[in-house]
């Protein structure tokens, strides 16, 4: 069936229940309390409606029990809470939502147990409530019912819900639902995400939050909705960059708000960070069209406003979209012989309306214009309304985003409101516009990065050492060490095949001399010490030694020189290795730091000796692929040198993406990291090699690493679960391939649905669709692999064309899933096989690897609801063990659960 939500009956209740006091003795309530009554009765709920007093309840626990209703809302004093909240348990109610303040974390913690215990998801404490206007319900004391929209608000801070309600109340702006959460909440942010990426009254999402506890949950939430509909996110707190406990360059420049803006980018979520931009970009997003680039086509009737919204452009990274040569000899004649037509298309102060729209309508046909904005000037004689009907009437016809900046405010009014009413955004200063296209655009970027799952080793790499590195790691810990010698980092890179220069260990002068001597000249000298972090700031590093003696003696000048800076230093001699011959190449530095919460964090920017000052810093979560690594290298300033330049060749930029997938790797398979440089990284038209290396490991929990099965606790996105892939014969001869589902099989799903038997798509889905909606789409394809799982059947299939070419194509042919639970030992399946491929043993094969991959989760149980009608399905389930019980809730269905 169409899977309901088990969140329903919080987030959009049929039937609520009350224990809130007694309205009509306000002075035994709390103000919460007179506050919640106050507005559920300020207008008529659509569903059932039930006020319940506790203290003067006449009857038994049996009679109340015929109250049962699908969401309790409690609103009483402290002492009284628990108990509310048994109550609410004895009544059936599958939600609770307490309203509240100053509940400290010990109460909290007890509620908790309550819920659980009784089978209740319960919202709060601590909560201003929810709002859901559709239902005409207002559960909450965060003012009057919104208006209703299809955007959705949901809040870790009471005052931001209250002022955006208040503000959005002022500015027509309507939501779906309000959802506030406060401290020590049990349902919180990543639940609430989860809920509205599936809601069809749901078309955008605004988020207002302080921070998350567990990464790897809100990342798989806020991935989920991102993949089906637009997430803005206002948070607070932003902290400065830098930690004083860094032993690394990489650590030291980044901060926990880079991070953050790294984990919303590969969610695909837009991070805003006022107020207002949070409504003018989800207004913008929730729009009917979205940017394929970062070209902005700016329409001006004058020169300053233009000039404004280009420097804004230029501020934000985006390119003025012009027209071709032949669009603007097309354009040109229709205009007042003052309009120019190059950076930007000012029409000059006399432009008509029906020149605005001939404007308008040449850079919506123009390929490359990604997006328009037109702005009006009043001017005497200027008509700012019948301008702003011109653009509405484009609107008609255009298939890229529209938005519009009428400058002024006594003369413009009316003009605005036809921009309204014709949903074109209308922003009163062009720079505010051009940053709504801004994050728009930046949408666009972030849902690529978004439908990137990479496996954690990359399929075109030479497997790493992977023990070989654990084996040096295990010996630095083991000598209650954390920092990693010179000798040590590099052995670590090469066990991944990143390229470092040849390095061996003088215990001596002599020895340093003699080795200098073998490996030729020049050499580079480095101290060898655990205790130095940053060797040049110590006097520990030599460059361009040209013979023996100098080799020598430069040995002992350079111990002498870091004894005297490090006294305490120990000093296990000098590392000599030769001296990197890229006389053009770029000084890179790609790093690793280690984020509360978000886990590992691949750096990229300049490198040398003035890191922290060039302050490059470009960052991505792992597991990268080559489409991600590209990406984080454009993002850098020193991207800009790694083309021609200055007479240097391009740099071998493949190279460059191989040695961030190389670290990619070492981050997935080495939870011990906590720092890494590779700085200086030389790249050039040859290849790359790093010329030092610095890595800090620590300890890690038996939870936070590798496993046997390949958990990967440490990160917040789990990589693409490969070794999950298997080929299976078929019986009419023929083999498939099952595997993890991946978010590009999103068309082959839907195209497996469609193909369907009306029959076979209600037996599955409980419903007469014809295809899948694209929000459950969404959420079936693009899945958190430890939360949920689904495996694909692809089938190879050969066709000819008509000159003969004989054609191969993949079709998935079926498809098992499971959730886990809420409880979470348990999960829910399902189960659907194309037509023309039943009675192959195609569904008990993927019931039995289902089973496989849950009974590895660590799952006790696996469920299903089946219609009592299906008997091919029940049939199924009872060869496979599965026990059939009946399912009261839903007597159409049976409920099929199997141990595992």
């Amino acid at each position: 069936m169409l899977d309901k939500h088990y969140l329903t009956p919080l987030f959009a209740p049929s039937s609520v229940v009350v224990l809130a006091g007694r309205a009509d003795a306000p002075e035994t309530l709390t103000p919460q309390a007179a506050a919640l009554h106050a507005a559920l009765r300020a207008q008529r709920y659509s569903g059932t409606l039930a006020f319940l007093d506790l203290q003067n309840t006449s009857g038994t626990l049996q009679d109340l029990k015929q109250t049962r209703a699908d969401l309790a809302v409690i609103a009483l004093p402290p002492a009284e809470q628990a108990a509310a909240l048994e109550v609410a348990g004895h009544l059936h109610c599958r939600a609770a939502l307490i309203v509240s303040s100053g509940i400290e974390a010990q109460q909290a913690a007890q509620l908790q147990r309550i819920a659980r215990r009784e089978g209740i998801h319960l919202l709060g404490p601590n909560s201003l409530g929810i709002q859901r206007p559709s239902l005409q319900l207002n559960a909450s004391t965060a003012g009057t019912l919104a208006r209703e929209g299809t955007m959705a608000l949901v809040s870790q801070s009471g005052a931001l819900t209250a002022a955006t309600l208040d503000w959005a109340n002022g500015n027509g702006v309507g939501f779906s639902s309000v959802v506030s959460f406060g401290p020590h909440a049990s349902i919180g942010l990543t639940e609430a995400l989860d809920f509205l990426a599936n809601d069809p009254h749901t078309h955008s999402i605004a988020v207002c939050m302080e921070g998350i506890c567990n990464a790897r949950r809100f990342m798989s939430a806020l991935r989920s909705a991102a993949y089906s509909k637009p997430v803005v996110v206002l948070k607070s707190g932003r902290r400065t960059a830098g930690s004083a406990a860094a032993l690394t360059h990489s650590a030291t420049i980044v901060g926990s708000d880079d991070v953050f803006d790294a984990a919303l980018r590969r969610a695909g979520a837009v991070r805003v960070h006022s107020f207002v931009e949070l409504f003018s970009a989800t207004k913008c997003l929730a729009s009917r069209y979205r940017p394929v680039g970062r070209r902005l086509a700016v329409i001006t009737n004058g020169g300053g406003p233009g000039v404004l919204a280009a420097d804004a452009a230029n501020d934000i990274g985006l390119e003025l979209g012009v027209l071709s040569e032949a669009g603007r000899a097309a354009l040109a004649p229709q205009l007042p012989a003052q309009a120019t037509l190059q950076e930007l298309f000012d029409l000059s102060e006399d432009a008509t309306p029906a020149q605005y729209r001939a404007a308008i309508d040449a850079a919506l046909a123009e390929r490359q214009i990604a997006g328009v904005l037109t702005l009006f000037s009043p001017k005497p004689g200027n008509d700012a309304r019948a301008v702003a009907q011109a653009l509405a009437d484009a609107k008609r016809q255009a298939e890229k985003p529209l938005l519009s900046c009428w400058l002024g405010d006594a003369t413009v009014g009316e003009a605005r409101e036809v921009l309204r009413d014709a949903s074109i955004p209308t922003f009163r200063t062009p720079e505010a516009a051009v940053g709504a296209f801004g994050n728009i655009a930046n949408y666009h970027q972030n849902q690529q990065l978004l439908q990137q799952t990479p496996p954690s080793l990359a399929n075109s790499l030479a497997r790493p050492d992977i023990e070989g590195a654990r084996l040096v790691i295990e010996g630095v810990l083991a000598e209650r060490r954390s920092v990693l010698t010179e000798m040590e980092s590099k052995t670590l890179l090469a066990a991944f095949h990143i390229p470092v220069t040849r390095t061996l260990l003088a215990r001596s002068a002599n020895e340093a001399m003699m080795i200098a001597t073998q490996l030729g000249f020049p050499v580079a000298l480095k101290i060898d010490s655990p205790d130095v972090t940053h060797k040049s700031d110590v006097g520990g590093v030599m460059l361009n030694v040209h013979n023996a003696t100098a080799a020598r003696d430069a040995y002992e000048t350079m111990v002498q020189r870091v004894a005297r800076a490090a006294p305490n230093a120990r000093i296990h001699g000098v590392t000599v290795q030769p001296m990197a011959r890229a006389t053009r190449g770029r000084e890179v530095c790609i790093g690793l730091v280690r984020d509360d919460p978000f886990g590992p964090v691949i750096t990229f920017g300049a490198g040398g000796t003035m890191i922290e000052l060039i302050d490059d810093r470009a960052m991505e979560l792992p597991p990268l692929n080559q489409f991600l690594a590209r990406r984080l290298i454009e993002r850098s300033r020193v991207a800009q040198t790694l083309g021609e330049w200055r007479g240097a060749n391009a740099v071998d930029q493949a190279a460059l993406e191989q040695v961030l997938l190389r670290v990619s790797e070492m981050a997935c398979a080495l939870p011990q990291l906590r720092e890494m440089d590779i700085n200086p990284l030389i790249v050039d038209e040859h290849g790359t090699v790093a010329v030092d290396a610095r890595i800090v490991v620590t300890e890690v929990g038996q939870t936070s690493g590798t496993g046997h099965h390949g958990s990967y606790g440490h990160l917040a996105i789990m990589p693409y679960p490969e070794r999950l892939e298997q080929t299976w014969p078929l019986r009419g001869g023929g083999e498939y391939l099952v595997r993890p589902i991946h978010p590009s099989d999103a068309q082959m799903i839907q195209r497996l649905v469609r193909e369907l038997s009306p029959e076979s798509r209600y037996m599955r889905f409980a419903s007469r669709i014809a295809e899948l909606p694209p929000s459950l789409l969404a959420r079936f394809t693009l899945i958190d692999y430890d939360r949920d799982m689904a495996l694909v059947a692809v089938h190879r299939e050969r066709t000819t064309d008509e000159d003969g070419e004989v054609h191969t194509t993949e079709r998935i042919v079926g498809v098992s899933r499971y959730a886990i639970n809420p409880d979470p030992s348990s999960c829910e399946f399902a189960l659907l096989v194309a037509d023309d491929f039943a009675s192959q043993g195609l569904g008990a094969r993927l019931m039995y690897s289902i089973m496989d991959v849950a009974r590895e989760r660590g799952l006790a149980e696996i469920q299903g609801l089946v219609l009592v009608e299906n008997a091919k399905m029940l049939k199924l389930m009872r060869r496979l063990g599965f026990e059939i019980r009946a399912y009261p809730e839903e007597p159409e269905f049976k409920l099929v659960v199997h141990t595992l």
